[in-house]
Formats: C-alpha cells, structure tokens, sequence
C-alpha cells in the first residue's frame, strides 16, 4: 500500500529530527527511503516552503518528493492529490497530524496514520530489517510497548463522547 506523507508534519516526531534544522528533508527522506526499500512500499512526500530553485519533485528509488513553492501549501497540494487519485486513493496511507488532511483522507476513503504513528512503523521496520546507513535510533521493545500503550489510550479517548 502506497504512502502520501506530509513531510514538514512528520519531521518533529522523528526523533533526532527538527524543522529548525537546514538538512531536515535531506535527513526525512533517507529515512523514508530506508523504510520504503525494506516494507516494499512507494512513498510520495510533500514539502512546503521550497527555496527557490528547489521547486518541483525529485525522485529516488521508492519515494518521490514535492517540493511546493511558497505560493501555496503542501496541505493544499495533498488535498489535490488525494482527489487526483479518484477510487484508487483507498489503496493508500495518508501519513499526517492535520486535522484538515486526515478529514479529506477519510472522505475520500484512504487510510490515515498520525505522524507519531507512522514514526513507530519505520523504527519498528528498522528493527526488523536494520540497515547501517540510516539515521534513526532504534526503539528498544519496551519503548515501543509505551508508544503503542500510549496510541491506545489516545485512541479509546477520542471515541468517548
């Protein structure tokens, strides 16, 4: 199942990642990379903000990235992406915290994952196919039961009225 991931979303749950850093989507879409040779998965990554000259996508192997000029938003190019992909879209992952996104996501019929979520998936496909070249660190079993402990309480909450 293909993955549509809001990229400036997703950086400040990736530990040892920040939006202050000048590296940052460098950084995210070698993880990403790592994570989409290892589950088999194609990845398409959206950024906000591109510095001029850096407009427009690049490919590399598995993921493809968007790089949406100041302009616009990636949240708008996500949104119109989403609706391009027509029925097909309920065979993807919509990876994102925006309320606004996941929204458009769910009516469309595609699956949704929280950053934080998501952030678990790739650790947890690190551990299971470690790879020497990548940046994120491990999550021992004990952190990743906390983490999912944690998803689960968040998501009994948001079912009670």
């Amino acid at each position: 199942m293909p993955y549509l991931v809001d990229g400036h979303n997703l950086i400040p749950h990736v530990p040892g990642l920040s939006l202050q850093d000048m590296d940052d989507e460098e950084k995210l879409l070698n993880l990403l990379s790592d994570f989409a040779r290892t589950e088999q998965v194609a990845i398409e990554v959206y950024f906000d903000r591109a510095a001029p000259g850096y407009v427009g996508t690049r490919i590399s192997g598995r993921v493809k990235a968007v790089f949406v000029s100041t302009h616009t938003i990636a949240d708008e190019q996500i949104i119109k992406r989403i609706h391009s992909l027509g029925g097909s879209v309920k065979n993807w992952t919509v990876v994102t915290s925006d309320r606004r996104i996941q929204g458009e996501a769910r009516t469309k019929r595609a699956q949704v994952v929280e950053a934080a979520e998501f952030v678990l998936r790739m650790a947890t496909a690190r551990r299971i196919h470690p790879s020497a070249d990548t940046t994120m660190p491990t999550l021992s079993p004990d952190e990743v039961d906390e983490w999912l402990n944690l998803f689960a309480r968040g998501n009994n909450q948001d079912q009670q009225p």
